[in-house]
């Protein structure tokens, strides 16, 4: 038989011990390994690979490779059971080569007729696939993504089933617009049997009858009355953590902002609250408010078109 020099198979020098051979076969066995690897060659270097392990592995043929060489098995076929050969589990096309197999890593690998390369050389099977996964959009409010916590939802795990399915999760504090949770094991089942697929949740925020988001800043407009602009004055406002006092200075104008640090959407960094100015008049419904206004127009020589 042709001379294979085992040591250069798994890499290792002469003097390597127990547990670098082994250490180097289980990343070889790993690479090139049916189920890992669909190279064409593969499946020569994974039998190569196996055979050096099968015999350096042991002492007493190791000590006989050593010696003799490719002569080690003094004239005995290499697929012998008897002295010197391999016994059951060698992987040499006979005996259970999946056992062997999951001695070595601890299961994981199944195949048809105990072993990939025995009668027809068979190819590993291939596990069950893993099902698809399952996107959705959840609608949430604004207070929902500013507080998070529990929520129930209720969803189809299959297309066109009728069969629906509630799970409890949890919604993180200050999520976004359009930010996914991916939850393990929820989506589809595996057609085969296998492993379910994920779920995939994006954030829907729907909108609110006050505030506007813009990343994790809340923009609120506050309506006030000329006089209110035109004096200052002390106003509370509402926030997504409830109402705070807010300050008005004197002669403050319509689209003018200012900011309550600290009061947007939670996160690292928290977001701002926008507060924007928006001046509303009144309108002259009587004959005295139109006498008012009359005044206000003699009075003032203000015009506000610059232009």
């Amino acid at each position: 038989m042709k001379y294979q020099d085992y040591y250069q198979i798994l890499g290792v020098p002469r003097q390597a011990d127990e547990s670098e051979i082994k250490k180097a076969y289980r990343k070889l066995a790993r690479k090139y390994h049916p189920d890992m690897n669909q190279a064409a060659d593969s499946e020569e270097k994974f039998k190569q690979v196996n055979e050096a392990y099968e015999v350096l592995k042991d002492s007493d043929k190791r000590q006989a490779y050593d010696r003799f060489g490719a002569d080690w098995k003094h004239g005995q076929q290499f697929e012998g059971a008897g002295a010197g050969g391999f016994g059951r589990g060698a992987y040499s096309g006979e005996g259970d080569f999946s056992d062997f197999f999951e001695s070595m890593f601890g299961g994981g690998f199944q195949h048809a007729g105990g072993s990939p390369f025995g009668p027809g050389r068979q190819r590993a099977r291939a596990r069950p696939r893993r099902g698809a996964d399952l996107q959705l959009k959840l609608d949430i409010t604004v207070e929902e993504a500013y507080n998070g916590g529990s929520k129930t939802i209720q969803f189809a795990r299959a297309s066109g089933s009728s069969e629906m399915k509630k799970l409890k999760i949890n919604i993180p504090k200050g999520v976004k617009i359009g930010q996914k949770m991916r939850l393990a094991r929820q989506g589809q089942a595996s057609p085969g049997g296998g492993e379910p697929g994920d779920l995939l949740l994006e954030m829907n925020i729907l909108p609110h009858r006050l505030f506007r988001l813009e990343d994790r800043d809340v923009i609120l407009r506050l309506p006030l009355t000329p006089w209110e602009a035109a004096l200052g004055s002390s106003l509370k406002v509402p926030t997504l953590a409830g109402s705070v006092e807010l300050k008005i200075k004197p002669g403050m104008q319509s689209g003018q902002k200012m900011r309550l640090k600290g009061k947007g959407m939670p996160g690292p960094p928290a977001g701002d609250q926008i507060v924007e100015i928006l001046i509303h008049a009144p309108p002259a419904s009587s004959d005295a408010e139109t006498q008012f206004y009359r005044d206000m127009e003699a009075r003032f020589s203000f015009n506000p078109r610059s232009f």
